[in-house]
């Protein structure tokens, strides 16, 4: 994947070479069915929690503004669900099929990020205040785990066995991902972490629940644990491609795109893909760079840094080749990930758009 600077410094993803220019129309409409189908089952469920739980939820979904009021808010781009619909259709079943597998793991990914932004003290989420930030830490921390027992139950209550092989898959990616915020979070006060052991972590923090993502709709369709297994292998390596933008953008990206503030990964001292590269890249701006961290990190003021700091660092990250890496890092696993397409038996339509929605992922700008 090649990066672009824009006049701002913000990271522009732009087509992998090689690879075809994204068809997003196609992509758009993918997202959008997949919202579409998800969001009345995703409210039901929203609307099983004993208050306010219910109002706290609907608030992070953008379903409310914080006045209780009704909003169009933006809910993520629907990823997962749209990965989801498409898993069930690669099993021969109709998108539907597909569609409690979708919640659920949407239920999860926002059992996530409710914990995520507390811990990480991030407060802005999809360009406006986070639930911890406007409800409380308590009712943050109540309402993630409320989305986490929703999730299973919305599985278990179809009472098939496909059903049981799809609470297996998807708790397995929840433990994953709560491994690698573990991972993540102590890996913020060491002063190095291997390339390899960043990878591990993301593979849990992202890489397993996308895997699951598409892999879940197969499951409920009646797909064997081959087929099952080779989705998430796509899902698992997607997930790094995705994870490894999110790295660039989490440094380089636009705020008024990210909704977050500039710099932001390197404000939370976030081991990521180009800090880690860089660090094991050697020469002399790999080294100042790991002398800056290390003071950084016993820094009592490291809250007032100006922005002139942490664009020094975020230049030695990308002048020791930090910046590059990652972005190769992303075109490979994207690669990878459709590697692991070619030995599943399923419709060319839907091999298409599964393609299409991973050079999305691979190329998008927020």
């Amino acid at each position: 994947m090649s990066v672009s600077t824009g006049t701002r410094g913000e990271t522009v993803p732009t087509v992998p070479p090689g690879n075809p220019a994204v068809d997003t129309a196609d992509v758009s409409a993918l997202l959008e069915r997949g919202r579409t189908l998800s969001t009345p089952v995703l409210r039901a469920a929203v609307d099983r929690l004993a208050p306010p739980m219910d109002t706290v939820a609907a608030y992070h979904f953008g379903w409310i503004d914080a006045q209780g009021n009704p909003a169009d808010g933006d809910g993520g781009k629907a990823v997962r669900p749209a990965l989801a619909l498409l898993s069930a259709e690669a099993a021969g079943a109709a998108p539907e099929v597909g569609i409690p597998g979708a919640v659920a793991v949407e239920l999860v990914h926002n059992f996530s990020l409710l914990h995520d932004d507390l811990m990480d003290g991030d407060e802005q989420r999809r360009h406006r205040d986070t639930v911890w930030k406007v409800h409380g830490p308590a009712q943050a921390i109540l309402v993630g785990d409320a989305l986490f027992a929703l999730a299973n139950e919305i599985l278990l209550e179809l009472g098939t066995v496909e059903a049981g092989r799809a609470t297996r898959r998807l708790t397995t990616a929840s433990r994953k991902l709560i491994d690698g915020q573990a991972q993540d979070i102590s890996y913020e006060h060491r002063e190095r972490v291997t390339v390899e052991e960043c990878l591990e972590m993301e593979g849990n923090k992202t890489g397993a629940l996308l895997a699951c993502a598409v892999s879940i709709g197969a499951v409920l369709g009646g797909a064997d644990d081959r087929t099952a297994d080779k989705l998430e292998e796509y899902g698992y390596h997607l997930g790094l491609a995705f994870q490894a933008v999110d790295d660039l953008l989490g440094i380089w990206g636009d705020p008024e795109a990210t909704g977050k503030q500039t710099w932001s990964d390197l404000r939370q001292r976030k081991k990521s893909l180009p800090v880690v590269a860089a660090l094991a890249a050697g020469g002399p701006a790999s080294e100042r760079l790991g002398e800056l961290l290390a003071a950084d990190a016993k820094s009592n003021d490291f809250d007032s840094f100006s922005e002139e700091e942490f664009a020094t660092r975020a230049a030695l990250i990308e002048e020791a080749g930090g910046r590059e890496w990652t972005s190769q890092e992303a075109r490979r696993q994207h690669a990878v990930a459709i590697g692991a397409l070619n030995e599943v038996d399923m419709p060319a339509r839907v091999r298409a758009q599964l393609i299409a929605l991973a050079d999305f992922v691979v190329v998008r700008k927020r």
